[in-house]
């Protein structure tokens, strides 16, 4: 498709929120007025664009958002985005303002969007990789990801105090669906007894020799990490498996949830989600389309929207492996 000038530019979040996805917002805002480009925040995503829920940005909505978790623009899932007649309403919406390059801050399905409707509609469009769970490929971290993990090991630390304190064992669950990065991560920064990963399948017999090793060594306090969307179960369930096989363990189950998602974004978030947000506007400039700016070896790389989403993205057989040294 023949590619125009970009002059006006809306800026979405869609999916789940992260923390950082303020900062991407303020930073394709600033990025544009640099380049005397308009820009239109769409509130609460496809959704938004659908009901033409679209305004007009200046300075004063993006003053004091840097430090702020969660998305001042909203986000929702659309049903109606799903559908070709909801596309078609979202569509003329943007050509009511005048919108002709689109900047897509959110996970795999909120970039899905961004490439059905540039295929659909050709209006360019660039994704940023807005989410916690790191599982999206072309980029070595995701927005979010780093003040996940955080959040989680901040938890996790307080979790240990208890669990020292009574000799306890306890299972912790966090975010991440189908991927074990912040599980991971969480595990190695947390001294974890051990890490239950989607990638990597430990049978409960193998995990109760993990805790009867560490009992030996008169070590009655531990902390087991648990992933969500793990093909061993969730926090739960595993506990309940290995109630049988150590009846006398005091076992609490403690599950993070959406606790992951919020708080004040961390310096290297902020930093990552700026980065992207300025190269995001730039690429749009330059031509680039349907397209998910990344960084990769601190550098800025644009991958094309279908392989960042459809490519695995696997947890590191280093950091598996390590984690796994660490536990013993």
């Amino acid at each position: 498709m023949e590619s125009k000038a970009i002059t006006k530019i809306g800026v979405l979040t869609s999916g789940g929120d992260a923390p950082g996805m303020n900062a991407a917002i303020r930073a394709v805002v600033r990025c544009a007025f640099y380049y005397n480009l308009e820009v239109y925040g769409i509130y609460r995503g496809y959704e938004g664009m659908i009901q033409n829920d679209i305004r007009q940005l200046n300075s004063s909505d993006i003053a004091y958002v840097l430090e702020r978790g969660g998305t001042f623009l909203k986000s929702a899932r659309s049903a109606e985005f799903r559908t070709p007649e909801g596309r078609k309403k979202a569509y003329e919406n943007l050509q009511q303002h005048g919108i002709n390059g689109l900047v897509v801050i959110g996970g795999d399905g909120s970039l899905t969007g961004a490439h059905l409707f540039y295929k659909e509609f050709g209006i360019p469009a660039i994704g940023l990789p807005g989410t916690i769970d790191n599982d999206l490929s072309g980029t070595d971290n995701t927005i979010g990801f780093d003040t996940a993990c955080n959040t989680a090991i901040e938890a996790i630390d307080k979790i240990r105090d208890t669990a020292t304190s009574h000799d306890r064992l306890f299972f912790v669950e966090v975010m991440g669906r189908d991927s074990g990065f912040i599980a991971i991560n969480a595990g190695i920064g947390s001294a974890a007894a051990a890490t239950l990963i989607p990638e990597k399948k430990m049978p409960v017999e193998a995990l109760i020799d993990r805790l009867n090793t560490r009992a030996k060594a008169k070590k009655q306090a531990n902390v087991v990490i648990v992933a969500e969307g793990g093909k061993s179960g969730g926090a739960l369930e595993i506990s309940k498996k290995v109630k049988k096989y150590l009846p006398n363990y005091d076992i609490k189950v403690t599950i993070l949830g959406h606790l992951q998602r919020g708080g004040s974004p961390t310096s290297y978030d902020r930093v990552l989600a700026s980065k992207l947000g300025v190269s995001a506007v730039e690429g749009l400039m330059q031509g680039k389309c349907d397209v998910m700016a990344g960084v990769i070896n601190n550098k800025v790389v644009y991958t094309p929207i279908k392989r960042a989403i459809v490519d695995d993205k696997e947890v590191d057989e280093e950091d598996f492996r390590v984690a796994k040294i660490l536990s013993t």
